[in-house]
C-alpha cells in the first residue's frame, strides 16, 4: 500500500484547507484510515479517522467541530477538511492506514502504512 498526501500549504488564521490522501496499490475500501499529526519539537498525535466503510468517524478533542475526515472509495482518496484553522494546527500532517482492520482508532500503532506527510502553516 502506497499513500501519498498533498493539500498541505500557508494558510492565515480562520482560513481553510483540504487535504488529500491518495491510495494505491490494494483498494483503500478494504481498510480503516486516519490522519495524524507532527508539530516541531512535539510527538506525532491522532487528527481523525474514519472506518472502511466511512460510517464510523472519531476527531482528537481540539479539531472537533473545525475538521471533517471523509472518504471516496471509489477515488482511492481520503480527505481532511480544515475548517476555521488556528496557528497551533501547524505540522506536518500524515495519512495512514490499518491495511489489517475495517477501523484503526485512534492509536499511531494500529497503523501499518504511512504517506510522506504534508505540511500546514498557519498564520496569525
Amino acid at each position: 500500500v502506497q499513500l501519498q498526501a498533498s493539500g498541505g500549504g500557508l494558510v492565515q488564521a480562520r482560513g481553510s484547507l483540504r487535504l488529500s490522501c491518495a491510495v494505491s496499490g490494494r483498494t483503500a475500501s478494504s481498510y480503516g484510515m486516519g490522519w495524524f499529526r507532527q508539530a516541531p519539537g512535539k510527538e506525532r498525535e491522532f487528527v481523525a479517522a474514519i472506518s472502511r466503510g466511512g460510517g464510523i468517524l472519531d476527531y482528537v478533542d481540539s479539531v472537533k467541530g473545525r475538521f471533517t475526515i471523509s472518504r471516496d472509495n471509489a477515488k482511492n482518496t481520503v480527505y481532511l477538511q480544515m475548517n476555521s484553522l488556528k496557528p497551533e494546527d501547524t505540522a506536518v500532517y500524515y495519512c495512514a492506514a490499518a491495511t489489517g482492520s475495517s477501523w484503526g482508532g485512534t492509536g499511531r500503532r494500529s497503523y501499518d502504512s504511512w504517506g510522506q506527510g504534508t505540511l500546514v502553516t498557519v498564520s496569525s
